[in-house]
């Protein structure tokens, strides 16, 4: 039997080797370890918070490993998610189909969905979990037209506990994240090794022959006969590019900021984080409790359970690189023209609960769907190979994308991903 080396397990990586176990022997390399949800009490990170000693964003690895941060320039920060299952373990389990881009290129992505809605519960039926001011911000936005629609929900949220730690790596299992997957493909045969980090693609002629990678001190190479590059939006430009494959500098991140306000008992921090969303052109806005921003940032001074929040996502302009493994991307001046449409109408819903704008605050901007430097093309949507790339060696995640989504990519990146397997199997 042939063989695959999948680089990632993430939304991505997880899907295509639960797809190609059995046609080959799969291998999938994940640079972190396995992974495991913050364990610690909220309560002892908000102590160290008031001592002051927290300050630089990328302290919240030394609380939470699985957590990376990369400064990217402007003031914009990216978080991603180390260890088995990607960032999916640390994003918040929404299950939303954004193939439209796609679909104009000609890639037909019905058939993986329809068995993504087969292979994960996804439900939009927890409302009973919204505690009265999310219930307040819906009913706002409903009075402001602004069509709010509860957000589908990867997991078995009947049983959800409510407990607001959702991006901290769900501590109840109810959260659906692509380390099912990974139990799938392991169980049928492949191998999954953890901190086995993948510098680079051995080339030789036409082909890959396999991968470099680096595991503490020590560096093997490891063979086969495919390569699935998985390594998510800022992994996968850096692993080509040192393989002699450079993408374009058309990154792109979803910029998030999110506009809170002190309001007493909201309870937010312990809340089952997007409930629901209101879609605008070019962004999109979620109640969100943002733990980076309370942890790290000096002006959401109130306790969490008294601070209520709404995030921004912005669909940003393809502009951005990552360049020697640095992530390079700051706002250009449509983006900020966005961003500040989107926080005038942030302070509008507050407006209609009675919140002033005098008394709002921002959080910390940051990223985390990177993705767009090997865009396909319309020649490129049957195969979905670049014809840049050696012939055995195939991307399986957002790097994909054609534009900025805008809004949560993991359904989307899965479907794509198991299109993708499909195609080298056959």
């Amino acid at each position: 039997m042939k063989t695959a080396v999948v680089i990632g397990s993430g939304a991505g990586g997880a899907a295509a080797a639960r797809e190609l176990q059995g046609r080959f022997e799969v291998t999938i390399l994940e640079a972190g370890p396995e992974f495991r949800p913050f364990g610690l009490n909220l309560r002892i990170p908000a102590a160290v918070k008031k001592t002051g000693l927290l300050f630089d964003a990328r302290e919240i690895s030394l609380l939470f490993p699985a957590m990376k941060i990369d400064k990217a320039g402007g003031g914009l920060i990216h978080v991603r998610g180390l260890g088995t299952g990607g960032t999916t373990t640390i994003a918040t389990g929404n299950g939303l189909r954004l193939d439209g881009d796609l679909k104009t290129l000609g890639v037909d992505l019905d058939e993986q969905f329809e068995e993504l809605g087969r292979e994960i519960p996804i439900t939009t039926e927890h409302g009973k979990l919204w505690r009265q001011p999310t219930q307040d911000l819906f009913a706002a936005a409903e009075v402001m037209a602004l069509g709010p629609r509860p957000t589908p929900k990867m997991g078995w949220h009947e049983r959800c506990r409510n407990c607001g730690r959702c991006v901290l790596g769900c501590p109840h299992g109810i959260k659906w994240d692509s380390r099912e997957f990974l139990k799938d493909a392991t169980a049928k045969g492949a191998r999954l090794e953890t901190r086995a980090a993948v510098e680079r693609l051995e080339i030789r002629g036409r082909e890959a022959t396999g991968v470099w990678v680096r595991k503490g001190f020590r560096r093997r190479f490891v063979p086969a006969d495919v390569v699935i590059v998985a390594a998510g939006g800022l992994g996968t430009p850096a692993i080509l590019a040192a393989s002699g494959f450079p993408g374009e500098p058309r990154l792109f991140v979803d910029p998030v900021l999110c506009v809170a306000a002190p309001y007493p008992l909201a309870r937010q921090n312990i809340e089952l984080p997007m409930p629901f969303y209101i879609q605008k052109p070019g962004f999109m806005i979620s109640p969100y409790f943002d733990h980076l921003s309370f942890f790290l940032n000096r002006r959401w001074k109130p306790p969490a359970e008294n601070i209520l929040s709404l995030m921004i996502k912005l669909a940003d302009e393809g502009q951005g690189s990552v360049e020697d493994g640095r992530l390079r991307k700051t706002l250009t001046p449509g983006d900020k023209a966005k961003l500040s449409e989107a926080t005038a109408l942030c302070t509008e819903i507050f407006n209609r609960l009675g919140i002033s704008e005098r008394d709002l605050f921002l959080g910390t901007l940051n990223a985390g769907h990177p993705g767009g430097m090997f865009p396909l093309t319309r020649t490129e949507a049957k195969t979905l190979h670049h014809d840049r790339l050696p012939g055995n060696v195939y991307i399986a995640d957002a790097s994909l994308l054609p534009a900025a989504l805008g809004r949560p990519p993991i359904l989307t990146i899965m479907a794509l991903a198991k299109a993708v397997a499909r195609r080298i199997a056959s």
